[in-house]
């Protein structure tokens, strides 16, 4: 099996090149279960007779809902797609009422969940859901069926080839899937992705990734309804790399040393929280050895690759490996050769700092409406600058429109939002799509993201502002959190800013500061902390020009969550409810909008 053009197809061409004997491992009861290749497609297979039993059609649409990435999902997306059925994959954190406009608006018949809590939410709705027949779940539920019901409805064999008719009818231009994007404002739209739109980027991106074929072991916690995490397993399967799933965010720290994984996905909020330990710890340290942590960060922080910094840099980098950065990879591991980041823009002193310690982050860019990659650094081939989100795959177009829109074509791009053709229109015009990002090539060819086109605003004095250029320098402090950047119409920007309140507390014990408060709404009031974020809002000032200064902030004791709705799963500001929940802030800091 040479060609592999429907994402079913994946699995079988590991079977014949690699047949892992743990293709996918997920932990039940404290313990790792392995399920091989040949499992994973037996399995697929049992679920794919049950469906054809339960009378699924051709081009049906079966939600999947799972709170944690598991073995039971993919067998699930195999097992669905290759009757020529289509998957829903819906975020297990949104609103019941996202869930209920999802499911009604897909007309989804039939609902695979992992546990209780989504159960929970699903069941309050599903009455409201007249296309929706039955739901199943992974995990053993009081009054929810059982996913093995359903699978020991194909156990019998004798419609296996109504299985592989059904296969042979689905073409690459097929409709695989409708992923619901998080959308930072009003109703989730409905991306409708091919066969075809994944697979190609699979296929695209797989020779920017320096693995090891048949080796590697990855450890996948990012959300699998995303297309990032999802897209990044089929190719984990495609280069033969076992996917071990982590348990949850609080357990990744442990899974990391049990599983010794050699690459993983991330978001920058994620690589942000785990520096912010490492540095902690350092802080922590006395003497000689608190000196050797900060020579070495500090090392770290004006790391540039192919030897640029020069050989006297290269000797001091080499024994801040051999000391200090050994034991981050060790925390992280110990086997770790690999991050690949995205979702949003990485911190350039994160990339150099972790690339420094032997642990390189790859940057890439993307939209779902991409499939998602469009671009991704490499290390290899001089194709890796900080800063930078890599070179455009090859296959994909890129162009720059007259306003700085950065513009795709290419097989990866969707065919349209499901049921939207206005919306579709709008941003798929003369063979592009229209990313509503801001970016540049610059001479070497390597892409650069500045702004989304949509958030940048204009002040009063008619200057443009470039909200996510300046909360990602700012979100470098470590007494910040969160912060969103405001001022559309007015005579300067400010900001809403969302203390990081475990540092600030450290930072208080640490200089004998007793009397900050102990609650949320006592540090925010309190004069000695607003003055010390004044110092760092300051600090960072000083990169932009006067326009774009940060002239006014307001700390807000609210922690930004995904479930107290200031940002959407991909932790992406929401900046119209921010606006609307901090209006009277606003206006502390505006006066009165008579």
């Amino acid at each position: 099996m040479n060609e592999i053009t429907r994402l079913f197809d994946f699995p079988y061409y590991q079977l014949q090149k690699y047949n892992l004997d743990a293709a996918l491992v997920t932990k039940y009861n404290g313990k790792w279960v392995k399920t091989s290749t040949q499992k994973y497609i037996d399995e697929s297979n049992k679920l794919s007779r049950a469906l054809l039993r339960l009378g699924v059609e051709k081009n049906q649409k079966i939600a999947i809902i799972s709170s944690t990435n598991r073995t039971e999902w993919h067998m699930c997306d195999i097992g669905i797609l290759q009757i020529g059925a289509q998957t829903v994959p819906i975020y297990p954190t949104i609103a019941a009422d996202d869930y209920e406009y999802i499911l009604n608006h897909s007309e989804s018949s039939y609902c695979f969940i992992s546990d209780a809590e989504v159960f929970e939410k699903i069941n309050s709705i599903k009455h409201k859901v007249p296309s929706l027949k039955e739901i199943y779940s992974y995990d053993e539920i009081n009054g929810c069926k059982n996913w093995n019901k359903v699978l020991s409805l194909g156990e019998d064999q004798s419609n296996q080839n109504e299985v592989e008719n059904r296969k042979d009818s689905i073409v690459t231009t097929d409709l695989a899937t409708i992923i619901y994007t998080s959308g930072t404002t009003g109703r989730p739209k409905g991306v409708m992705l091919t066969h075809e739109n994944i697979v190609s980027d699979v296929l695209m991106s797989a020779p920017r990734v320096p693995f090891e074929p048949g080796a590697y072991k990855a450890l996948s916690f990012l959300p699998i309804c995303h297309i990032f995490e999802r897209m990044i397993t089929y190719l984990y399967q495609y280069l033969g790399v076992s996917i071990y799933f982590a348990e949850s965010i609080e357990k990744i720290s442990d899974n990391l040393k049990e599983v010794h994984p050699n690459v993983m996905t991330v978001v920058p909020r994620l690589l942000e929280k785990v520096y912010d330990k490492i540095y902690a710890k350092g802080a922590e340290l006395t003497g000689i050895k608190k000196k050797l942590f900060f020579w070495a960060t500090g090392l770290g922080i004006q790391y540039k690759p192919y030897e640029e910094n020069g050989w006297w840099y290269e000797f001091q980098l080499k024994i801040a490996r051999k000391l200090i950065f050994s034991k981050w990879q060790e925390a992280l591991g110990g086997e770790l050769k690999l991050l690949v980041s995205g979702s949003a823009a990485l911190q350039p002193r994160l990339t150099k700092v972790f690339t420094a310690a032997g642990i390189p982050v790859m940057e890439g860019y993307g939209l779902t409406e991409t499939s998602p990659v469009i671009s991704v650094n490499d290390m290899r081939n001089r194709g890796f600058k900080v800063g930078s989100v890599g070179k455009v795959l090859n296959g994909v177009e890129v162009k720059i429109a007259e306003d700085g829109e950065i513009l795709c074509k290419g097989p990866n791009v969707m065919i349209g939002y499901y049921k939207d053709e206005e919306k579709t229109n709008e941003v798929l015009q003369n063979g592009y799509f229209h990313t509503g990002d801001i970016g540049e090539i610059d001479a070497e060819g390597f892409l650069k993201i500045t702004d989304r086109k949509k958030e940048m605003f204009k002040t009063s004095g008619g200057k443009y502002v470039a909200p996510q250029l300046l909360e990602n320098t700012f979100k470098q402090s470590r007494f910040i959190e969160q912060i969103m950047v405001i001022g559309e119409g007015e005579k300067m920007p400010a900001a809403f800013i969302q203390p990081s309140f475990e540092f600030v507390q450290e930072w208080a014990s640490r200089h004998g500061k007793s009397n900050i408060g102990t609650t949320n709404e006592e540090i925010c009031k309190n004069e000695e902390v607003i003055q010390r974020i004044q110092e760092e809002v300051d600090h960072y000032n000083e990169k932009f020009g006067n326009w774009e200064k940060v002239k006014k902030f307001e700390l807000t004791p609210d922690v930004w969550g995904i479930d107290s709705g200031h940002l959407t799963p991909t932790m992406k500001l929401k900046r119209k409810i921010i606006l609307e929940k901090y209006k009277n802030l606003y206006e502390k800091i505006y006066g009165s909008q008579e």
